[in-house]
């Protein structure tokens, strides 16, 4: 699947962010200000000013909308929440040139919130993949004690694993000690 700079960028942000949420194994990493300001520039979000705790709640906000788009059991249903979520964040798509980077568009009006800003970006990612029909590729980790959200961009669509190196490997490594352990119970 072929996706431009900017959609790449927009839904690795939105990984980001789901990946953030608290689950049965891990606490809320968007705990303060202080830790959205880490989440902005590790995913060089630009335009971003001062932020302060209506941000923090108002980013959250927009995680537990994007979770729900990668939990929709439908292509209709994941549709509709990213309607509603564009239409909420007041897109106004525009033509830019910033950082060094050739002419690109950014959905989210000059001077919107952090909030609408991945909202609009974000969710105008996540449109392009439900036009193009890849939908199925918003996926959460096949491992039982990992539920990180990830983007399938295999060619055969066929990654269960937010990370192989970690999940995939160690649930293979688990496999073949308990294949080993029942071959030599035989």
């Amino acid at each position: 699947m072929l996706i431009n700079h900017d959609t790449r960028c927009a839904l690795d942000s939105v990984v980001d962010l789901l990946n953030t949420a608290p689950d049965e194994h891990s606490l809320d990493t968007l705990a303060d200000v202080e830790a959205l300001c880490a989440y902005v520039e590790r995913n060089s979000l630009s335009g971003v000013d001062t932020l302060d705790e209506r941000d923090l709640a108002a980013v959250r906000s927009v995680r537990e909308r994007f979770a729900e788009v990668f939990a929709a059991s439908e292509a209709r249903r994941a549709a509709e929440l990213v309607n509603a979520l564009v239409a909420a964040a007041g897109t106004t798509p525009q033509l830019t040139d910033h950082d060094g980077y050739d002419w690109h568009i950014h959905y989210f009006a000059p001077g919107a919130s952090l909030a609408d800003h991945l909202a609009a970006d974000g969710g105008m990612a996540l449109a392009f993949l439900i036009v193009a029909g890849e939908r199925e590729r918003l996926r959460r980790c096949a491992a039982p004690d990992c539920r990180r959200a990830f983007i399938d961009l295999s060619r055969n669509r066929s990654r269960r694993y937010c990370d192989s190196r970690t999940c995939g490997n160690r649930l293979h490594v688990a496999a073949y000690r308990a294949r080993r352990r029942e071959a030599a119970g035989s």
